[in-house]
């Protein structure tokens, strides 16, 4: 069995055009944990576009990254996430779109997030027992970008800043990036993602995640939502 330092739950598109897409954009499948030949830009440094979220592969995050607490294991953590989307419905959504998101770019939602914000709340909370409090490294570390007070109560309840009612579901592209990059890169991606059926854009699935001893994370296993 792989051995992970950190489990997380993501969305990820099944097989398909949008998983193909996100998986040559940044050079990493992990859903077969391996890389894979990336996309060429003229005049983009993909490599480095795509840096910073290369290592997570092309995902949404649910419930972000945690180190396992020393009572439970990987097949607990499982079990549990397998319940909480037997008794969860797929959740329906407007579509996606591209973002300016800070200095990177990303796929965000439209239309009303509200069911997938509920879905999100569950599987953070109900899934909570299985994740071992951040040390004070990471800590002061999530802290370096700035919190709200709200922000900073949740990092320490919950381990995140950005959960429960500060979740915004987004799916990376790039890294930080200069204006003359960023218009290079969201001109790309609005071509390429033009090709793309993004509208309506449903979740039928969420995926336990583990992050390897090279810092890649690769899909552990794929649930169904509804059973």
């Amino acid at each position: 069995m792989y051995k992970f330092s950190r489990y997380a739950i993501y969305y990820t598109p099944p097989e398909g055009a949008l998983a193909n897409f996100g998986a040559s954009w940044l050079g990493w499948d992990a859903e077969l944990g391996r890389e894979v030949a990336q996309t060429e830009v003229t005049g983009l440094d993909m490599a480095a576009v795509t840096e910073a979220p290369r290592k997570y592969g092309f995902h949404g995050t649910i419930k972000p990254p945690f180190r396992l607490v020393e009572s439970k294991d990987r097949e607990g953590l499982e079990a549990a996430l397998c319940e909480v989307c037997a008794t969860t419905p797929p959740v329906l959504l407007d579509g996606l779109r591209l973002a300016t998101l800070g200095r990177f770019l990303a796929l965000v939602l439209e239309g009303d997030v509200t069911p997938l914000s509920d879905l999100a709340a569950r599987v953070v909370t109900e899934l909570d027992g299985f994740r071992a409090p951040p040390g004070v490294a990471e800590l002061d570390r999530r802290r370096q970008g700035g919190l709200t007070a709200r922000q900073d109560a949740l990092l320490l309840r919950w381990g995140y800043p950005y959960v429960l009612d500060e979740f915004r579901f987004h799916l990376t592209l790039t890294g930080a990036l200069d204006a003359v990059s960023a218009r290079r890169a969201e001109v790309v991606l609005g071509s390429k993602l033009s090709q793309l059926s993004l509208s309506p854009f449903q979740i039928r699935s969420l995926c336990l995640v583990g992050e390897g001893d090279d810092g890649r994370f690769r899909l552990i296993r794929r649930v169904p939502l509804g059973g």
